[in-house]
């Protein structure tokens, strides 16, 4: 499986001849390019910088052969379109392809008791190669070899971080969710995550385009 990484928290992924694409938001300069290239888009939640709704309503018009998955209120916001968009649940399991995806988590982490919290679904694939966890700082109920993780945001707490790290006990760790940290920002949080730091495992850093194998 290659990951590719693209701004904030999006990312393609591929396998044979399997491409999806997960949360392409409106923070993601590329994310028009990489949902025309790609079979299926994973939303784990709603909010803009994960959820484009007009630039993946327009790919749905465009393009016959493309699935959506997401939650409620992202289905709610694009419309069945004759079935591929389709709703999904912690619990639920699916196929794209050759990868086999299963959902996790309920709602998304909690920003401040008076600010709406939605909800938000952290997709597994293809039996713990990736995990992505959206808005939340959610443990899977399964063995995890590179989780990606968001390291900033109004929601994020660097201890709290740590503390997930640990719990879902990956391979390898790829920083996601970081546009609102600046450079130092991020070498920083990297740092303080990573092997030398609270958690043992390196934290990759990777910019916009980087490719890698998992």
């Amino acid at each position: 499986m290659q990951l590719t990484k693209h701004a904030h928290a999006c990312v393609t992924v591929e396998k044979d001849d399997t491409r999806l694409v997960i949360d392409p938001g409106t923070l993601t300069p590329d994310a028009a390019d990489a949902v025309g290239r790609a079979r299926a888009v994973l939303i784990t939640h709603e909010h803009f910088d994960h959820f484009d709704e007009k630039l993946v309503a327009g790919a749905l018009a465009d393009r016959s052969e493309l699935e959506v998955y997401g939650t409620a209120s992202v289905a709610a916001a694009l419309g069945s379109q004759g079935g591929r968009v389709r709703t999904v649940a912690a619990g639920d399991t699916f196929t794209v392809g050759a990868v086999t995806v299963a959902v996790h988590g309920h709602r998304h982490a909690l920003i401040h008791p008076d600010v709406p919290c939605p909800d938000n679904v952290g997709y597994l694939l293809d039996g713990g190669t990736l995990y992505h966890p959206g808005d939340a700082y959610f443990v899977p109920d399964a063995p995890v070899r590179t989780l990606l993780l968001p390291t900033s945001g109004p929601w994020t707490k660097l201890s709290e971080a740590a503390d997930y790290v640990r719990a879902v006990k990956p391979e390898q760790l790829v920083q996601i969710h970081e546009l609102m940290l600046s450079d130092l920002g991020q070498h920083s949080v990297a740092h303080l995550l990573g092997e030398n730091g609270l958690t043992g495992i390196a934290v990759q850093r990777l910019a916009p385009g980087t490719v890698i194998q998992l």
